[in-house]
């Protein structure tokens, strides 16, 4: 049986939401198709009716100042993004998760708007996102809307943005300021390119020994991405100790929710790794934000 029936390559934004809506069956976008094809072929999504690629629109694939925001294409390969000089001084973290993703072949198709869309909790390019206080473009028929990142999930695997009638256009990140800085961490099996054990991105702002700003974004802590809320308020306005590092592991174990999964871990193990994750993420964020 055939996955697709049609398959229409937009040059537009426009253009992409117009095949969608003129569908006569369900339609998806596609870009990299990573998740998606493996989804039709194994059964996890229906056949449809038109697939619309939209690798060939420029405001999708490239990364660009706009104002006080860097403009990151939905559907720019992870391996593309990984390279860009934008991304390496004012995002870190989103370099450094885009790295991890899968092995070579899988960053030269993968997008990081597809791993945003798949809307899983503990997607690499998502946790990174959240840390950095990103938002996001959708588009439809009836005009652009911005809205915040957390706002495109609705549980495990289910995205607010509807598929057959919306386009996830493209990311914003704030610029990067002096005393900014973040950094991308995670526990994965040996094998390399598993899902992760738990992963983690720190976002800080300094002024000199006192931290003071954070976000810390964290999965898979539940059922979407998890910001570490309670753990950030306790750290900011605070001095970069040892001891309040100790506190904010505790903070941040008994605010996070895990669960076991025979695919990644125990939840014990993840409760302690959390802890660990914070320590050495933040270490990094905090050395870094120190040099601009």
């Amino acid at each position: 049986m055939s996955l697709w029936t049609h398959y229409y390559l937009a040059h537009s934004v426009e253009d992409a939401l117009q095949a969608l809506t003129a569908c006569a069956g369900e339609a998806r976008v596609i870009a990299g198709g990573t998740d998606l094809l493996l989804d039709l072929q194994q059964g996890r999504q229906a056949s449809v009716d038109t697939l619309v690629d939209v690798n060939r629109i420029a405001e999708m694939t490239n990364v660009e100042i706009d104002g006080e925001y860097l403009s990151v294409g939905a559907a720019a390969p992870l391996s593309k993004l990984v390279e860009d000089r934008l991304l390496q001084e004012h995002a870190q973290a989103l370099v450094e998760a885009c790295g991890l993703v899968g092995g070579p072949q899988v960053r030269n198709s993968a997008t990081l708007g597809g791993n945003v869309a798949h809307a899983l909790p503990a997607a690499d390019g998502s946790i990174a996102l959240l840390a950095l206080g990103a938002s996001a473009e959708v588009a439809s028929m009836d005009g652009r809307r911005i809205c915040g990142l957390s706002e495109l999930y609705l549980g495990p695997g289910k995205s607010a943005i509807r598929h057959d009638c919306q386009v996830l256009v493209r990311f914003l990140l704030p610029m990067r300021k002096q005393g900014q800085a973040s950094a991308f961490r995670r526990v994965m099996r040996p094998q390399g390119v598993a899902l992760p054990v738990l992963n983690m991105a720190v976002w800080v702002e300094r002024q000199g020994e006192r931290l003071s700003e954070i976000r810390i974004a964290m999965g898979p802590a539940g059922p979407v991405p998890f910001r570490a809320k309670a753990t950030e308020a306790g750290m900011q306005g605070q001095r970069m100790t040892k001891a309040m590092v100790e506190d904010a592991k505790t903070t941040l174990r008994g605010e996070s929710r895990f669960r076991s999964s025979p695919q990644r871990a125990t939840a014990e193990y993840r409760h302690h790794l959390s802890g660990v994750l914070l320590a050495q993420t933040l270490a990094v964020a905090w050395e870094r934000a120190g040099v601009m």
